[in-house]
């Protein structure tokens, strides 16, 4: 099926167990078609603690085609993003579908081969529709309200409002009762001045009586009451008194409390007496103990569920993903993590300094309960723009309150964002922004991962170069920076420190960031000069 794009030296090679076989299987092309898988080139014994992912998404790589086939021959591991996350497996009533993961772990363990789980907790992503409905105001028992009510029979004049005709008491119009008479064609208001509750449910009931058969539209706190998109008609038959009973909600924004009646083209509408009662929201808010207790039973049955799927078989998790917030600054100069006010997020419940101890602790039992080895078992809290001083300075802020306060942190996992510039100052800067962030990372003590790592290319002028159009010697030049950010890292970071380095894309996107470009013909993948120099990096040329 390839007629491009080397993934490995002979179909043995890409075996990881004696049963499996490649499909499709690799062919080879020039210029690179005599290198090794690339994980082969890392020295072991050197860099005992050094591996190597692939980002993919569930579905690509459960297909077992091309993807699969370049990440399970090249790389030591295998990262689904946010693929594994409870936005993904968890519907608004907190149904788990694992069925995807199953296949992918199942298919992983056969081939002997190694996943990163996806973050445990993060604020997006999340089961944000089960969350809301877990933390939904509680339903209760209310009693109706009486607002208003009015009597036209006790009434010597009509002191209200009327958009258009002239509406008046009809003196001993039923024996010796008054009655408003609302005329042929008027908009009456037979009732208001009353508050309005934006969230309760009226009923508005009315005795009204008429001439010849007449019908009526009613307006209630503009809100004008419809059936299948067209006014709704109340029917009124002659002969005596008829009950009539409204049910409508105010329209939005609506305070001025009112029911009008117009529509009547036949005859007048006459009013006996006017009744408005609303039931309130019959809804409270849960308290803090009850939504504290609603989300740790959230977070178990997410933990739960995960785990024991899971069986021990995942055992390096991103904890928590991307928790600090540039936008809010605490007393001390560092910033906040995130918190909303919109939705739910974890932390919200758990609280700032218990976030990442409760999470860990739950998923680290979690994963005992199933069969894990919690010797094995490695956390990791996930984070962007480190290169960014006050930021990297606010994560480790908060990861030693959490450990203090128990949390297990095994690691960092630094998500990248790199540029090879052709302006020499734009790249100076680049690589000075990368020697930053490493040595700063390599000070915390925490085992290091870096994840999403692809390099996109600009020229002198800042503006990305497309994948279609660079050229050979911009690609080399590309290539060549990929191999310095890996020897940084395997110089810079202590090797038992070393997580590993996870790419973000294998293939080229519009972008020129692949191992692997993509034939515009064939689709095949072809081997790039950045594939050559992660061979090169690794084995320390």
């Amino acid at each position: 099926m390839l007629a491009a794009g080397a993934l490995a030296v002979s179909c043995a090679d890409y075996n990881v167990t004696d049963d499996f076989k490649a499909d499709p299987d690799p062919t080879f092309v020039e210029p690179y078609k005599d290198l090794a898988p690339i994980k082969s080139y890392i020295n072991r014994e050197q860099y005992p603690n050094m591996s190597l992912g692939a980002t993919l998404r569930v579905t690509e790589f459960n297909k077992q085609e091309l993807a699969h086939a370049a990440a399970i021959t090249n790389f030591d591991n295998v990262a689904f993003g946010t693929s594994l996350m409870s936005g993904t497996i968890i519907n608004e009533r907190g149904v788990m579908n694992f069925l995807d993961m199953k296949d992918l772990l199942d298919h992983v363990q056969e081939i002997g081969g190694e996943v990163f789980g996806s973050p445990i907790v993060a604020n997006a992503n999340q089961a944000d529709g089960w969350l809301n409905t877990l933390t939904a105001p509680i339903e209760i028992q209310v009693d109706p309200i009486e607002d208003m009510f009015v009597d036209y029979t006790t009434m010597e004049e009509f002191t209200g409002t009327a958009k258009s005709g002239k509406p008046r008491i009809e003196k001993n119009y039923d024996g010796d009762e008054n009655a408003l008479r609302c005329p042929v064609r008027g908009k009456v208001y037979i009732v208001e001045g009353f508050d309005v509750d934006p969230l309760g449910a009226y009923t508005v009931t009315f005795y009204a009586k008429v001439d010849k058969d007449e019908s009526v539209i009613c307006t209630f706190c503009d809100n004008k009451i419809q059936e299948n998109g067209n006014d709704k008609k109340f029917p009124i038959k002659t002969g005596k008194w008829q009950k009539m009973v409204i049910e409508a909600t105010p329209a939005e924004g609506c305070t001025e409390g009112y029911l009008m009646i117009e529509g009547n083209f036949n005859s007048p509408v006459y009013i006996k007496n006017v009744l408005v009662m609303h039931n309130p929201d019959n809804h409270r808010p849960q308290t803090v103990q009850e939504k504290t207790d609603t989300i740790n039973y959230a977070l178990n049955a997410w933990c739960d569920g995960l785990m024991k799927i899971n069986e021990g078989r995942i055992k390096s998790f991103d904890l928590i993903d991307e928790p600090i917030d540039t936008k809010a600054t605490l007393e001390n100069g560092m910033f906040d993590i995130k918190h909303s006010t919109t939705s739910i997020f974890w932390q919200d419940i758990l609280g700032s300094e218990n976030y990442a101890p409760v999470v860990s602790r739950v998923a680290s039992q979690s994963f005992q309960e199933y069969g894990g080895n919690p010797a094995e078992l490695r956390f990791f809290i996930s984070e962007s723009g480190l290169d960014d001083n006050q930021k990297m300075e606010s994560l480790k802020y908060w990861m030693n309150i959490w450990d203090k306060n128990g949390a297990k942190i095994d690691g960092i996992n630094a998500k990248l964002n790199l540029f090879y510039s052709e302006n020499q100052a734009t790249q100076a800067a680049n690589v000075a922004s990368l020697e930053n962030l490493l040595a700063n990372l390599a000070s915390t003590g925490k085992l290091i991962r870096l994840s999403n790592f692809d390099i996109k290319y600009q020229d002198a002028e800042g503006a990305n170069v497309a994948a279609k159009d660079i050229t050979e010697a911009q690609r080399q030049k590309l290539a060549d920076f990929y191999g310095y950010v890996i020897k940084s890292y395997m110089s810079k970071i202590p090797h038992d420190k070393q997580a590993g380095i996870c790419k973000g894309n294998l293939a080229d996107t519009t972008d020129p960031v692949g191992l692997w470009s993509v034939d515009t013909k064939s689709k095949d993948w072809v081997r790039t000069a950045t594939y050559k120099a992660f061979c090169d990096a690794l084995s320390g040329k």
